[in-house]
């Protein structure tokens, strides 16, 4: 062949072509547009998108262009789906007069329409652009999260509007023309269109800026500086950016870049865009305040307006902008740059309106000039770029008051063009590009369309990443052009109509377009295809034409004159498709590239989008293009890409050729090979299909065919293919008699040596091999595999490499067999290949290197090419990591073990990097499979990957997931638990990562509660509970249905009254109505319980109002079932009687709304009622928001908006709901909305409102729930005189005193909660002992403070000495007193409020004192409560324990010095506060001792009521201690749902007469809410903050009647929700996706009071409180283990049980859930442990179904352990089946079911003698390598139970029948061939296979090997050790080689 490769004419087949037409132009007719309405689709939920992809959003932005007919443009991109995978489709923004259409569609589905929008005025311009948000500062700084909006711009001529995805919508106004608008990587760039009267001529005016940044829609629109370079004074200076002449061209994100053109001079220039530097900003922004002087202040302009201030320094004739500067670091990431481009068509503007506001006058912005020196003296002509910027200061002058802008964005100079002579005035880039080259290199294009070149710079990232680097330019003739981002090239319009593309500079071909209409001439083209196996022809641009015949490069329609072999093309010529000139349509123009697919604008108007085709589909010839191109010279490897292209591309297509066979016809052809001589490559044709089309080298004389033909085909490699597959032997199919062909052999070729290849065939023959190794670690590739070794095989040959034949001969013995044809290579030219640095003579085996691992022998580092054989890389890795136990490995250098391939370094540091993710994701990790699990997530391994790896190489990996999966941490990420196979731990690290959100359990109703009729059940407030959790954790009995019943208050009560004989029908309907409204007493009380019982269980919907039950106090009385009526008017019924009542409704409905329910202030808005009757309801329903946090979202407005009505009820729930929402913050605005409330926080002068009482107290409340703990000083004085606060003139200060003396006190205390004696500077105040005085009386105090004039003048209602009113302070005194030393154990303190011990000082405290005063003393002395009755009867003072009357007896003593009614009262009230106090210490605790001692107290005060003696303690006293018992008794066991509790509470239900009033109805039903807090999910905690909330909702006075507030305000009551908290943990089944029961251990820390224990709980169960646990673990058998570690902290277990306490658990195989087998009889274990005796077959298959859910498994007992009835043969097939299933199954690892199916059947094959290949061989010997590891057998010795991964009967038997196997062989006559292949002589063509399996199994030497080794002549079997000891040949291999080493003929095989 001859050396010179002729040009010739290639083409390149474009793929299918469609018409295309904007998908928004038929659109827009059926748009509505007749209003001119913001017309908005309502946005599909699935189409939020994430934040990835963002460089792509905005960097692939298209062009856009104008058409003149019907002023519409549109641009594409490539689709971007909602989670960032990759998608197929294109993305259409389309503009038309006012309207945008954004719409979505593909080739496959059709477009269809995502948004539509219409504005007011018609749209200058639309497009997509991404805006960052950052996030609030105070997280984490180091990573500042930015979320990043995507958007849509519209611009129109005065505002432009932003719409994000998420719904948002801006209006930005524009503060002047805007000319264009660019997306940037930081948001929007404006430049704004300048009119030729503002170009100043004066010189001392200053030009306005021209260039303007907005960085979010609701920034302000700023001016941008840019940094030119160094100048006259040797700084760089940073000034705006002002100069007219100057365009934007092109801007681009990633890498954030843009081109400007600046029209004076004709230069195209490059800049960085990046943030401002601070410094930078300072230097633009202080010389506005040095220079001038007021006078020449800006005066108002509207530009001034809208841009307060603006600075420039330069002066307009000369630009800054022609200096080089550095680049910034910071502007740049490292990551490399995405090839997006984006560029407008300048040649339209003037379509664009440039008209300004008359307004804007220029002077608005002059300066003063003074220090202007050097400023216009130089000639604006320029002839050097270099020189510096002509003024030195910026001196623009502005009044003091102005406020400055200050700038954003910045940018750097990078290149700008050489001057040329010949410069044109209009060379304004019309497109812009940036395109990469098929190696990776990038170049920026730009079209100027005026001369026809398209201008290529190249440019590349410096070493370190922080700056891009300009190269040359390379100018190419095209009237258009366009980059193809998936290829890596760019198709190029030249003038004459051609479409030719380019990858880089390097021109590939021209593009033939099938289907388009061409001239009959260059018909001939498509039916004579270029023959691919010519070599094909080098590089050429235009510029260095190569083509010698033609000379000029002037297409014109020639015929090409290179006939190319005329042999093959017969006599037709290769015409030149360059005629499409002649033809009525021509290609006009390119547009719209969005990944391979580019539109052709044609001549006639119509349009034609077209397919550029991929580089190559198969995955194989993928990897080996990628391996080659890695490893040659750029410049080569292009050249090489580009034949390879073109000939995989050529029209025709690889019809008949698979692409496999190309790639290897041409890349053999490229190294010098003539295919068509080569025996093999000849018969390629046939291997990749099966149809007889003869390749159209052969002539065909007949259609008949004759012999040869058919001798042709046994002679195929495809032929014996077939024959060795394992197929034929099941088919028994003979194999056919080949007679050889005597020529084939005896020929031999010649390699050219000067083709392009030539020189790197070795280098290219490594790649390859390390391919090869890479691909034998996927089990999809075995096809690939047999593809590459044939020509590898061929390739080894003529290197003449010895071992590596072996080596694949090895591999696959019966592909590899004789030498078949070599081709020479001359000695001579061997000098001219480049041997690389890589190459070893010893071939790199992964299989080899990873056994050698496993035996723990030292290994040479592995070869691995990066980015190619990552999976070599990831195996070496692991395998080091486990089994040597190296965790520096996977850490940082891993080049002791790898040693890698380039052929340059310039990747070196990336790679670095990406071992930098080691184990710092810090989670916890101790054992070396945990690192090597948590190593492989990090680098991106998933259970696909370990799938298709070969088993034995996925052992080692498979292993260290079993031991992960049994004991797995709790905090892992939800990769790692994926890939453990722990589906419920990466379910639960799955639901962590998800917002707060409803799970979807909560709203399962479950139809099984028993009703009446539909229509109650809908209303009574209670049917959103969880029933599931609910029937799981009471399951015995119905108790949750009684509590309903008990806490109903929608449904008539039923009014039982008997008519005596003497009453006549009046009497007795007044007697009904008044027994009624007794009960009505009762109802009235029931929502607070109610709100208890359903708190937080219910996720409204946002577009309905909440469902308030209705409270219904009518009542029925029997028989007849008449309804009774309080409104009748025959008994009087109090006043305002329900409207307390109500209001305790709306807050139990309200407290229904779960804390993570999505709610806004529109929707709380919404509920307000319609009617007055209901404002009371709504009025709670606030409270209760505020409550459960959701009131911090309503708008201040609205706030302010209910507080103006007055409405006293509303204002009191809105005050304590914003207060409770803002618990402890200090926050000033609701500080300023609750003091307008208390008056003694006004200033003294303020006006006097008048603020209803109750409101005061609210308010008062609420300044102690703000500021509760802050112990802030002001706060506290006030309050603390509030307390003793004097009763004013008139009415003021004069009813209800006690509640709010209370409210100061409970406030007090919680502004110093817990601070005890350290209240830090308010040792003036004095606090304790002012309290203790406001306690027990004396004097009052001079008042100090600002309020002393309001109380000189004494109360006309109340004769008040000066004397404190203790009745009135004691109460709040004391509790101030209780919360401040709260858990202090301050004996000092306590002793003040021991109970008094002489009979005297008992009379001057009142009996409900002394119950305050224990509770008191009790808290502060926290740690000595003890729960038992003796510490109970201890807080008794001696006298009044031995003079009372106990609980238990019957008649009255008689004494006459003591008042008996006083010790009574005193003793009952005493005992109470200790059983509160002890309620408070073991509040949620579920204490056994606790109970029962409240228990006991409870039972002897009912006892007690009934006794005789009841009236000495009086009755209503000992109700108010026995409710006080019983709310002790629901605190402690709070949420557990009591049985026995829950008697005594319906017990004091059913009273309903005598003392019983409504206060002892509300406390005995609150203690029944508590008992079923939150459905039994909540608890209560006591942590200060929770006793302070508790100790203001259960104050033990209660309320007479309903409309009673004067002790204590009823609302108060339902401040315990600020003590609950969630603590039921409920297990999940992760399969069923139902709570079910689980065992948890838990393990609480060790206290003073106790060591550390451990306690079995059933979950789901009420955990304790979390500080008091170490841990937390699900225990076995049942389901898998799981371990949650406190001690680590306990935000993963708190944010589980703020998720409604869902753990996800997963049942082991074999195990049943505790509902199914309660007793775990049933399981398949015990099943077996019984038929142990039996074989195997004890289990049947059938059984499965019950042990496991995975379809795999099912359908595996179903088809392959079923045995069938004529099976015979096939039972013990099917019995090792079964067995091997029962172990996969009971041994939890059903992934290894097909390992041991494939060993089984590697072995089978042996047995018959069928290896076609030794793949699972290597692998079974790696698996037997495994377990005889050290490193495995410690792991056992360690862990005998655990981790024994197979059977140990299965491996050993399959060792057993492997050696069996080949011993038999050895015995039959494989010694003779085993002989004759280590003395190198050929071998029986029969054997070749059993031989391969031997020496693979045994790991025998290569002959070679042998040799070196000196093994002959040795003379006895200790002397062969020896020999072999560096040979590393197990003993038993050597047992088996010896009989032939020694020459001794009998074997030594036993």
């Amino acid at each position: 062949m001859s050396n010179i490769y002729e040009e010739r004419a290639t083409m390149i087949a474009a793929g299918d072509l469609q018409e295309f037409v904007p998908f928004g132009r038929d659109h827009c007719k059926h748009h509505p547009n007749a209003l001119n309405l913001q017309l908005r689709q309502l946005q599909p939920a699935s189409e939020l998108w994430s934040s990835d992809g963002a460089a792509g959003l905005v960097g692939s932005l298209q062009e856009v262009t104008i058409h003149e007919r019907n002023k519409e443009c549109w641009q594409l991109r490539k689709g971007i789906s909602d989670v960032g995978e990759e998608v197929e489709y294109d993305e259409e923004l389309y503009v038309a007069g006012n309207m945008v259409i954004w719409s979505k569609g593909s080739k496959s589905q059709a477009s269809a329409v995502y948004k539509a929008f219409t504005v007011d005025s018609s749209v200058i311009q639309a497009l997509w652009c991404d805006f960052s948000v950052p996030q609030d500062k105070c997280e984490k700084t180091e990573r500042s999260s930015e979320v990043v909006e995507k958007c849509i711009c519209i611009l129109q001529s005065s505002c432009i509007n932003i719409h994000s995805i998420e719904g948002k919508d801006y209006i930005a106004s524009l503060p002047f023309q805007v000319a264009n608008v660019w997306p940037t990587k930081y948001g929007l760039l404006f430049e704004r269109s300048s009119s030729s009267h503002e170009v100043p001529l004066n010189p001392t005016r200053e030009p306005l800026p021209t260039m303007f940044s907005m960085l979010h829609p609701l920034d302000e629109i700023t001016p941008m500086v840019c940094k030119s370079g160094a100048g006259l004074f040797g700084s760089a200076r940073v000034q705006y950016v002002a100069d007219y002449s100057m365009r934007i061209v092109f801007l681009n994100a990633e890498p954030s870049i843009l081109m400007t053109y600046d029209a004076t001079q004709s230069l195209h220039s490059i800049w960085t865009l990046r943030r401002v530097k601070p410094e930078e900003q300072n230097a633009v922004l202080k010389f506005s305040e040095q220079v001038g002087t007021p006078q020449h202040a800006a005066t108002s302009s509207s530009f001034t307006v809208h841009l307060r201030s603006l600075s420039k320094g330069d002066s307009p004739v000369a630009s800054p902008f022609q200096n080089y500067s550095s680049i910034h670091s910071q502007s740049r990431s490292a990551s490399s740059p995405s090839i997006h481009s984006r560029s407008p068509s300048i040649s339209n503007m003037a379509a664009l309106s440039r008209s300004h506001s008359p307004a804007l006058g220029v002077h608005s912005f002059s300066g003063v000039q003074r220090f202007n020196f050097s400023s216009h003296t130089q000639s604006p002509k320029r002839h050097s770029i270099c020189q510096s910027p002509n003024s030195t200061s910026t001196d623009s002058v502005f009044a003091p008051e102005t406020e400055l802008i200050v700038p954003e964005l910045c940018i750097d100079h990078l290149w700008t063009e050489a001057i040329t002579n010949m410069r044109e005035k209009n060379s304004q880039a019309s497109k812009v590009f940036i395109t990469t080259d098929l190696c990776g290199q990038k170049f920026l294009c730009y079209l100027v369309e005026s001369q026809l070149q398209l201008r290529c710079v190249k440019f590349q990232e410096s070493n370190d990443m922080s700056q891009l680097i300009f190269g040359a330019v390379t100018n190419i003739q095209a009237k258009d052009a366009a980059p193809v981002e998936s290829v890596d090239t760019m198709l190029v319009l030249e003038g004459n109509g051609n479409l030719v593309l380019y990858t880089g500079v390097v021109r590939i071909g021209k593009v033939f377009i099938p289907g388009f209409p061409a001239p009959s001439l260059s018909l001939s083209i498509s039916n004579q295809m270029p023959c691919p196996s010519t070599p094909l022809d080098s590089i050429n641009t235009p510029s260095k034409s190569l083509i010698k015949h033609l000379g000029h490069f002037d297409e014109q329609l020639v015929l090409s004159p290179e006939l190319r072999d005329s042999s093959k093309l017969q006599d037709s010529s290769y015409i030149d498709d360059c005629t499409f000139q002649q033809l009525a349509t021509f290609i006009h123009s390119i547009r719209d590239p969005v990944q391979n697919r580019v539109t052709l604008d044609l001549s006639n108007g119509s349009m034609v989008r077209i397919t550029i085709p991929e580089i190559a589909t198969s995955e194989l010839v993928k990897r080996c293009l990628q391996g080659i191109k890695c490893i040659l010279p750029k410049e080569v490897a292009v050249q090489m890409l580009v034949r390879w292209y073109n000939a995989y591309n050529a029209p025709g297509g690889p019809s008949y050729y698979s692409e496999w066979n190309l790639f290897v016809t041409c890349l053999m052809n490229m190294m010098g090979y003539n295919t068509d001589r080569v025996a093999w490559t000849q018969n390629l044709d046939f291997e990749g299909s099966l149809s007889p089309v003869i390749a159209p080298k052969k002539a065909r004389p007949s259609e008949t065919g004759s012999d040869e033909d058919w001798e042709y085909l046994l002679h195929s490699d495809y032929h014996k293919n077939v024959e060795s597959h394992p197929l034929a032997k099941t088919l028994q199919l003979d194999p056919l008699e080949v007679k050889f062909p005597k020529d084939n052999l005896s020929s031999s070729h010649c390699l050219d040596s000067s083709t392009l290849l030539f020189p790197h065939i070795p280098a290219i023959f490594c790649v390859l091999h390390l391919i090869y190794e890479e691909l034998k670690l996927n089990c999809l590739m075995g096809e690939g595999i047999r593809s590459l070794v044939i020509l590898l095989v061929q390739l080894a040959r003529d290197l003449k490499l010895e071992a590596y034949l072996d080596y694949y001969y090895r591999d696959y013995p019966v592909l590899v067999k004789t030498p078949r044809q070599i081709c020479i290579i001359d000695p001579a030219q061997t000098g001219f290949m480049h041997q690389p640095t890589f190459f070893s003579a010893e071939p790199p085996s992964i299989f080899q290197w990873l056994s050698s691992c496993l035996k723990g022998e030292s290994v040479p580092p592995y070869p691995y090419l990066p980015g190619i054989c990552e999976r070599s890389k990831l195996l070496v890795l692991s395998v080091v990591l486990y089994i040597f136990g190296d965790e520096t490995a996977v850490s940082n250098e891993a080049s002791n073990y790898l040693s890698k391939i380039t052929s340059g370094q310039q990747k070196q540091q990336t790679e670095q990097e990406e071992y930098g993710c080691s184990l710092r994701h810090s989670t916890s990790t101790s054992s070396l499979a945990e690192k090597l699990v948590i190593w492989m997530t990090n680098v991106g391994f998933t259970l696909r990957d370990l799938e298709s790896l070969p088993f034995g190489v996925a052992l080692p990996i498979r292993d260290a997931i079993y031991h992960c999966r049994q004991q797995p941490a709790s905090d892992w990420p939800e990769a790692v638990c994926l890939l453990i196979g722990r589906q419920d731990l990466s379910k639960q690290a799955c639901e962590e990562n998800l917002p707060k959100c409803k799970t979807s359990d909560t709203q399962v109703l479950s139809s099984d509660m028993p009703s009446t009729t539909e229509s109650e059940e809908e209303d009574d407030g209670m049917n959103d509970m969880n029933q599931e959790v609910m029937s799981l954790i009471w399951s015995e009995d119905l108790r949750v249905q009684e509590v309903r019943r008990l806490l109903q208050s929608a449904h008539p009560v039923r009014v039982n009254v008997v008519q005596m004989p003497g009453v006549n029908d009046h009497d007795y309907i007044e007697e009904k109505e008044n027994r009624l409204l007794q009960l009505c007493q009762r109802t009235m009380a029931l929502p607070l319980g109610r709100g208890m019982f359903t708190l937080f269980s219910y996720h409204p919907v946002p577009t309905e109002p909440l469902p308030i039950p209705k409270l219904n106090l009518t009542g029925r009385a029997p028989p007849r079932n008449t309804t009774v009526d309080l409104n009748s008017g025959n008994i009087d019924v109090p006043p305002n009687m329900a409207c307390w009542a109500n209001f305790h409704n709306g807050v139990a409905a309200g407290l229904k709304i779960a804390p993570a329910s999505q709610i806004d202030s529109a929707w709380i808005v919404y509920n307000k009622p319609k009617n007055a009757e209901l404002a009371n309801e709504y009025a709670g329903f606030l409270m209760a928001l505020g409550l459960n946090g959701h009131l911090t979202k309503l708008a201040t407005l609205n706030i302010h908006d209910y507080l103006t009505k007055g409405h006293e009820m509303t204002s009191i729930g809105l005050l304590l709901g914003v207060s409770a929402a803002k618990l402890g913050t200090m926050d000033m605005s609701i500080t300023r909305l609750l003091s307008i409330h208390v008056p003694a926080l006004l200033p003294p002068t303020s006006t006097e409102l008048d603020v209803p009482h109750n409101v005061q107290v609210a308010a008062v409340i609420g300044i102690g729930l703000v500021y509760q703990g802050t112990a802030h000083r002001h706060t506290a004085e006030v309050l603390l005189s509030e307390i003793g606060r004097p009763p004013g003139p008139e009415m003021e200060y004069c009813t209800d005193r006690e509640s709010y003396s209370l409210a100061a006190g409970l406030a007090l205390g919680m502004v110093c909660l817990g601070h005890g004696s350290n209240l830090i500077g308010m040792s003036d105040l004095n606090v304790p002992e002012q309290l203790y005085q406001y306690m027990v009386g004396g004097h009052r105090r001079f008042q100090a403070g600002m309020h002393r004039e309001k109380h000189k003048s004494p109360s006309y209602q109340i004769k008040e000495g000066d004397t404190i009113n203790v009745d009135v302070t004691c109460p709040g005194a004391t509790l101030a007193l209780a919360m401040i030393y709260l858990k202090t154990n301050n004996r000092s303190i306590a002793d003040w409020l021991r109970a008094p011990d002489t009979m005297y000082l008992l009379d001057f405290v009142k009996p409900e004192f002394l119950l305050l005063r224990t509770l008191a003393r009790c808290l502060i002395l926290w740690d000595d409560i003890l729960p038992s009755s003796k510490w109970i009867d201890s807080n008794v003072p001696q006298i009044v324990r031995e003079n009372s009357v106990s609980l238990h007896a019957t008649e009255m003593p008689s004494s006459e010095d003591l008042n008996l009614e006083t010790l009574a009262q005193a003793h009952v009230y005493i005992t109470a506060g200790a059983c509160l106090s002890l309620g408070f210490r073991f509040a949620g605790s579920e204490n056994l001792a606790a109970f029962n001692c409240l228990y006991t107290f409870a039972k002897d005060f009912m006892k007690c009521l009934s006794s005789a003696t009841a009236s000495i303690a009086g009755h209503y006293n000992l109700e108010t201690c026995l409710s006080v018992v019983l709310l002790s008794l629901a605190m402690v066991m709070a949420g557990s749902g009591n049985l026995k509790v829950l008697q005594l509470c319906r017990f004091m239900h059913k009273k309903t007469g005598g003392e019983m009033n409504y206060g002892f109805h509300m406390a005995h039903h609150m203690a029944l809410g508590l008992l079923f807090l939150g459905g039994g999910r909540y608890s209560l905690s006591t942590s200060n903050s929770s006793i302070a909330a508790l100790l203001c909702a259960l104050y033990p006075h209660f309320p007479v009647h309903s409309t009673d507030n004067r002790y204590h305000l009823q609302a108060l009551r339902h401040l315990y929700v600020l003590a609950a908290e969630p603590r039921l943990l409920v297990p999940m089944d992760v399969d069923t996706d139902t709570p079910c029961y689980a065992l948890l251990e838990v393990t609480y820390r060790g206290t003073q009071w106790y060591e550390e224990t451990t306690e079995e709980l059933m979950a789901p169960t009420l955990l304790p409180e979390l500080h008091l646990l170490k841990q937390i673990r699900v225990k076995g058998p049942r389901y898998w283990e799981l371990l949650i570690d406190l001690s680590k902290g306990m935000h993963h277990l708190k944010s589980i049980l703020s998720k409604d306490g869902v753990l996800y658990v997963k049942l082991r195989a074999g195990q049943l859930s505790y509902k199914e087998d309660p007793m775990g009889w049933r399981s398949l274990l015990a099943q077996t442990v019984t038929h142990r005796n039996a074989d195997a077959r004890a289990f049947k298959p059938e059984a499965i179904s019950a042990f496991t859910s995975d379809p795999a498994l099912l359908s595996f007992a179903d088809y392959f352990c079923k045995p069938a009835a004529n099976m015979g043969q096939k039972l013990k097939v099917f019995d090792l089946f079964s067995s091997i299933l029962y172990e996969c199954v009971t041994q939890e690892n059903p992934e290894m079911l097909p390992a041991y199916i494939a060993i089984d059947q590697a072995v089978r094959r042996l047995e018959r003698k069928e290896m076609s290949e030794t793949f699972d061989l290597w692998q079974i010997k790696l698996v037997l390598e495994f377990f005889n590891s050290r490193s495995h057998q410690e792991r056992v010795r360690k862990n005998p139970h655990r981790g024994l991964f197979m059977n140990s009967e299965f491996l050993p038997v399959m060792k057993c029948s492997i050696d069996n196997a080949l011993d038999q062989w050895l015995q039959a006559g494989g010694d003779v061939c085993l002989h004759s292949y280590l003395s190198g002589q050929p071998t029986d063509e029969s054997q070749l296979s059993m031989l391969a399996c031997f020496l693979v199994y045994h790991s025998v030497p290569t002959p070679g090997q042998l040799l070196a080794g000196g093994l002959e002549g040795s003379t006895s079997f200790s002397e062969l050790l020896l020999k072999f000891k560096p040979l590393k040949l197990p003993v038993r291999a050597l047992l088996r080689l010896a009989p032939l080493l020694l020459g001794n003929p009998q074997s030594m095989v036993l």
